[in-house]
Parts: C-alpha cells; sequence; structure tokens
C-alpha cells in the first residue's frame, strides 16, 4: 500500500490526468490483493495436507513374564482385571499391558490415543506382542493369550516374534496412504523392534526426539503429561538417528486419573 501511495503522489506532481491515475492505483491494489490472497491460499492448502497426513502408532508391548503377569495369571486372583481375562470377553490387551508394565505403557496408550490420526478403515494404535505380530489396542484377550505372550521374550532372531511382526507390517505398509507417519513408542536403542520396522516402513517409520537420553519411567510421564495437557512431541526418522544422549531433567510429579474403568 505504501508503494501504491508513493506512485500516487508522484502521477499527482506531474499533473497527469486524474481518471488515468485511479485506474492505475486500482491496477495495482488488485494486484496486490490477488497476491495476498494467493499466500492466504496456499498457506491453507499446506496446513490440510498436515491434517490430512495419517499418524499411526505402535506400542512396544509389555513384559508377560514378569512377577506382575504371575499375580494376573495365578488361579488365586481374584482383582477386577484378572477376573475380566478369566470371562469369556476378555479384557482390552492395552489394559492388560497397562497393568503389567505400570507407567511407561499407561503413557504411551495415552499418548498414541490423543494423538493418533487414523486412515480409513485402519486403527490408529497398534500393539507389538510377542507372537501375534500387531494387534489393534483395543483387541480384548483372555488368559490363555498372555499365557501364550510369556513363552516368547522377545528376541529379533526368534522366528515367533519376528515372522507375525514382519507379516503384519508389511501389510499395514501397503494399506496406508504414502504420505503416512508411522510412530513408534519403544526402544530404538536396540535392533529388536527397529530393524523388522525399518524393512516395511523405511522413512516412514519415526518416534519422538525427547526420547532420546530418557529412561521408560521418564518417557511414560512425558507422555503422560502431553496427553493430558494435549501437546504433540516433534518426531524424527528412526533410520539415521542419534539414539543415545545426555539425560534430561527430571519432570516434576503430577497426578492423573485412571485411563481404563
Amino acid at each position: 500500500m505504501n508503494f501504491v501511495c508513493t506512485v500516487a503522489f508522484e502521477f499527482a506532481s506531474t499533473s497527469l490526468d486524474v481518471c488515468f491515475l485511479q485506474r492505475y492505483i486500482y491496477l495495482v491494489a488488485g494486484i496486490l490483493r490477488r497476491t495476498t490472497h494467493s499466500k492466504i491460499e496456499s498457506d491453507n492448502q499446506m496446513e490440510m495436507e498436515n491434517t490430512r497426513r495419517c499418524r499411526i502408532f505402535l506400542l512396544s508391548p509389555a513384559y508377560a513374564g514378569g512377577e506382575r503377569a504371575r499375580m494376573i495369571l495365578s488361579d488365586r486372583a481374584e482383582f477386577e482385571l484378572a477376573q475380566k481375562l478369566r470371562d469369556k470377553r476378555g479384557a482390552p490387551i492395552a489394559e492388560v499391558f497397562t497393568f503389567l508394565s505400570g507407567l511407561y505403557f499407561r503413557g504411551k496408550i495415552a499418548y498414541a490415543t490423543a494423538f493418533a490420526r487414523p486412515a480409513t478403515g485402519i486403527p490408529g494404535v497398534f500393539v507389538i506382542t510377542p507372537t501375534r505380530g500387531l494387534v489393534d489396542a483395543s483387541t480384548r484377550i483372555r488368559l490363555d493369550d498372555l499365557r501364550e505372550f510369556a513363552t516368547v521374550d522377545i528376541h529379533g532372531d526368534d522366528p515367533r516374534y519376528r515372522a507375525p511382526l514382519e507379516r503384519d507390517a508389511r501389510v499395514l505398509a501397503k494399506r496406508l496412504p504414502s504420505r503416512s507417519e508411522i510412530i513408534l513408542l519403544g526402544s530404538i536403542a536396540t535392533g529388536k523392534y527397529v530393524n523388522v520396522l525399518l524393512a516395511s516402513f523405511g522413512d516412514q517409520l519415526r518416534f519422538p526426539v525427547d526420547f532420546v537420553g530418557r529412561g521408560d519411567m521418564s518417557r511414560g510421564g512425558l507422555m503422560l503429561r502431553c496427553a493430558a495437557d494435549r501437546q504433540e512431541l516433534p518426531y524424527t526418522a528412526v533410520a539415521g538417528a542419534i539414539v543415545n544422549g545426555k539425560r534430561p531433567a527430571k519432570l516434576p510429579p503430577r497426578r492423573y486419573q485412571s485411563t481404563f474403568r
């Protein structure tokens, strides 16, 4: 607009025809408006593209062979979750793994549920399992399923773990739109998840940058906080990432309501 005013002043000082001057001002102002409008449309289109980009979360499993697993598998267990697992309907795998793992898995499921952007017909949150590959986080399991999980200690060379995960990762990669992001919420410092998943997802496989330098409990607390505050973490590609770093400062404690009812 300053440019238009300057031109107007220069034309006026040369005593040119007033009508010609007005037409010139309208022409320049119209060009400026169209340029601004085009930029706004471009920015809005980019924002819509980012919004439409699918974001799928893969959660590493809880250990099914520990003390908490023995508690829930015991015939003497009478607490609610143990009763659910004995019932024919079972209990959601996310609820079971939250009990087994505590803060870490609780943070993962809360965070993934808050920020997943699933593609049509595809769940937004999957759990990596010891023997069943990728399982929808809402899938219900029973005691026999948990006993099966407890028989396999996850290792990249164990075909009981690796083969189902490779199979499901390939299927998922083919079904997802090309611009999708697959976020791994689990260990990236070892190859037991990364090596298997990279083969199918490549540069689409990402992880939260803030995981670097944190232990499991710190990651769990961070994800619970982010889910509660609706503050999503930045991500980076797993391939070629620096996975070790300085330990960040401890997070101040907070209290949260239970994820499951």
